[in-house]
């Protein structure tokens, strides 16, 4: 299966402090991938390095063949979109106007979006449920409102490649599944690439084909989902003691932990 996103021996730091080191991943289109480490593993550090945000130290990332350091920052938004951790603005665009900005990278210098822009946006917004305060100024939101509404502007952005770091950790239970399951649908209807941080195990085991698991900035493991999530890996990740079994309920692994 061919690759449409490539990390290859990435190697990244702040002063004083290593994040990545060593790190290679080959990541193919139709295929949701869950990244898994605890605090400071650096999976934050690794989506800002697929998105084209960071530059490693050495290493290289590949984006459809192409290395993603010679692309301008307009084509990259074309092809990967990012729902960060933490969404802060300080200015009160609308819920609208925010969604909008992930048509930018299609629009013309100095145009007006096309009326398709505009639908495409009112089609993500229905589907988030951020329709209905597309008006509100995003300053005025909740958090999960908030991280909805930027959730719909990466789906607006229509790109092969969705990155989403802890995308849903201010969600409640409903809005955190219905937003997995619209990335769940890019998969698997426009064959799209899908690689999310998680905290939590058991919806990363719900939704994702393969993990992605990090220990001090490099690969412990990284596979299909039933292969690698096991008691033994989650003991040395995470330092827990956990059982993984086979829920026949939603026919993935789920975890239980011993208090």
């Amino acid at each position: 299966m061919s690759a449409i996103l490539v990390a290859d021996n990435l190697r990244f730091g702040y002063p004083g402090r290593a994040v990545i080191r060593g790190l290679s991943a080959r990541f193919a289109a139709g295929r949701f991938y869950g990244v898994l480490g605890a605090n400071g593993s650096g999976k934050s550090t690794l989506l800002r390095l697929l998105a084209g945000l960071l530059q490693p130290a050495s290493g290289a990332i590949a984006l459809q063949e192409r290395p993603i350091a010679s692309l301008p920052r307009r084509e990259i938004a074309r092809k990967v979109a990012l729902v960060p951790q933490d969404f802060n603005i300080r200015f009160p665009f609308s819920a609208e106007e925010i969604v909008l900005m992930g048509r930018y990278p299609f629009m013309p210098r100095f145009s007006v979006p096309a009326p398709a822009d505009r639908q495409r946006v009112e089609t993500v917004m229905a589907q988030t449920g951020t329709l209905v305060f597309a008006h509100r100024a995003v300053t005025e939101l909740s958090g999960g409102e908030r991280q909805r509404v930027v959730f719909a502007r990466a789906l607006a952005q229509e790109t092969p490649v969705l990155l989403l770091d802890e995308a849903t950790s201010n969600l409640d239970i409903h809005h955190a599944l219905s937003m997995l399951r619209l990335a769940a649908r890019r998969v698997t209807e426009a064959a799209a690439t899908v690689v999310a941080v998680f905290q939590d195990i058991n919806l990363a085991a719900l939704f994702c084909d393969e993990m992605l698991c990090l220990q001090d900035g490099t690969v412990c493991a990284f596979g299909p989902t039933a292969d690698v999530l096991n008691t033994a890996l989650l003991r040395e990740i995470f330092k827990v003691e956990a059982k993984v079994t086979h829920e026949p309920f939603n026919g993935a692994p789920h975890v239980v932990f011993r208090r």
